[in-house]
C-alpha cells in the first residue's frame, strides 16, 4: 500500500505543477503567435485547466478502468462547484452576471439531464460518446462567436488584463509547453496506476477513488486559477473557468472516454452522483439568482457549498468500506 500512496501523492503533486506550466506555456505561446486575448482566455486557459481530467481519463479508459474515468469527470465537476467555488467565495464573494444565470447554468443542468438520459441503460456507447462530443463542439463554437459579438465588455477587458501578464520569452514559453505536457502525461499515468492499486488494497471501488482522490487532485488547477482571478476581482473569469471546466468534463472528457472505450456505467452514477451534481448546480443557480441588483455568491453560501462537499465525500468513504 505504501507504494500506491506514494504514486498517488507524487502523481497529484506533479500533475498540479505540470498542468500550471502547460497552461501558462500554451497561453504564452499563443500570445506570441498573435492569437486574440479573448480566445486565449476562453479556450486555452479556460478549458486548459481541464487538461488533467482529460489526460487522466484517457489513461483510465485505455487501461480498461471506466469507473475511474467517469468518477474523475463527474467528481471533478462536484469538486469544482462545491469545493473550488465554495473556497473562492469564502475568500471573495463572487458576483454573477445575468448571462450566467440565463445561459451557462441551464447548460450545466442540460448536461446532467443528457447524461441521465444516455445512462438510463447503464451503458456509455460510442454513439453516446460522439453525441457528447458533437454537443460540446457546438457549445464551444457558440460560446466563441457569442463572446466575439460582445467585444468591449468586462469579460474581454479581464481577458486582456490576464493575457497581458504573460511576459514569458518565446523560448521559455515553448519549454514550459513541452515540459508541462510531458510531465502531465507521465504524472497522470502514475496517478491512475496508484489510484487503481490503492482502491484495490483499501477495498474501495474504482468509482469512489475516481470521485474523491483523483477528482479533487485533478481539480487543483481550477482552484489556483479561481483564487488568482478572485484576488484581482475578475469574477467573470472565476465563474467562466469553473463552468467551462464542468462543461468540458461532462461533454468533452466523458465523450473522449466513451470513444476510446465504450463501457458499462455503474448504477450509482445515475442514482447518486449525477443527482448530487445536479443539486449543487441548482444551488449555484439559486445562490446567484436574487431579486436585487448585486447577484453574488456570498461567504455563507460558499461555506454551505463546502459543507455539502464534505458531507458527500464522507458519505462516499463511509459507505464504500
Amino acid at each position: 500500500m505504501g507504494l500506491a500512496i506514494v504514486e498517488v501523492v507524487v502523481g497529484l503533486v506533479v500533475l498540479g505543477l505540470s498542468a500550471d506550466r502547460f497552461i501558462m506555456g500554451s497561453a504564452a505561446v499563443a500570445r506570441h503567435l498573435g492569437l486574440p486575448a479573448l480566445l486565449i482566455g476562453m479556450v486555452i486557459i479556460g478549458f486548459g485547466t481541464s487538461a488533467p481530467e482529460m489526460v487522466v481519463t484517457t489513461f483510465a479508459s485505455v487501461g480498461g478502468n471506466p469507473e475511474i474515468a467517469l468518477g474523475n469527470a463527474y467528481g471533478s465537476n462536484i469538486s469544482n462547484i462545491a469545493l473550488i467555488l465554495g473556497i473562492t467565495a469564502l475568500v471573495v464573494p463572487i458576483v454573477v452576471h445575468k448571462g450566467v444565470i440565463r445561459v451557462e447554468i441551464p447548460m450545466l443542468l442540460g448536461t446532467v439531464a443528457l447524461a441521465l438520459w444516455q445512462f438510463r441503460d447503464h451503458e456509455l456507447s460510442r454513439v453516446d460518446a460522439f453525441t457528447l462530443l458533437v454537443v460540446f463542439a457546438a457549445f464551444l463554437t457558440w460560446s466563441f462567436l457569442h463572446a466575439l459579438r460582445k467585444r468591449g465588455e468586462q469579460i474581454e477587458s479581464d481577458a486582456e488584463e490576464m493575457v497581458g501578464e504573460l511576459r514569458t520569452p518565446p523560448r521559455r514559453a515553448a519549454l514550459w509547453l513541452v515540459a508541462g505536457l510531458i510531465l502531465l502525461v507521465a504524472s497522470s499515468f502514475v496517478l491512475v496506476e496508484g489510484a487503481k492499486e490503492l482502491a484495490h488494497q483499501l477495498g474501495m471501488s474504482d468509482l469512489v477513488i475516481g470521485l474523491t482522490v483523483v477528482a479533487v487532485g485533478t481539480s487543483l488547477p481550477e482552484l489556483a486559477s479561481a483564487l488568482a482571478a478572485a484576488r484581482r476581482r475578475e469574477h467573470d473569469l472565476v465563474i467562466g473557468n469553473i463552468i467551462g471546466s464542468c462543461i468540458f468534463n461532462s461533454l468533452g472528457v466523458v465523450g473522449l472516454a466513451g470513444v476510446i472505450h465504450p463501457a458499462s456505467v455503474d448504477p450509482l452514477i445515475v442514482s447518486r452522483d449525477l443527482p448530487v451534481y445536479g443539486l449543487v448546480v441548482v444551488f449555484l443557480g439559486l445562490a446567484a439568482f436574487r431579486f436585487r441588483r448585486d447577484r453574488r455568491i456570498t461567504r455563507l453560501e460558499g461555506g454551505l457549498l463546502i459543507v455539502t462537499f464534505i458531507t458527500y465525500v464522507t458519505y462516499l468513504l463511509v459507505t464504500s468500506v
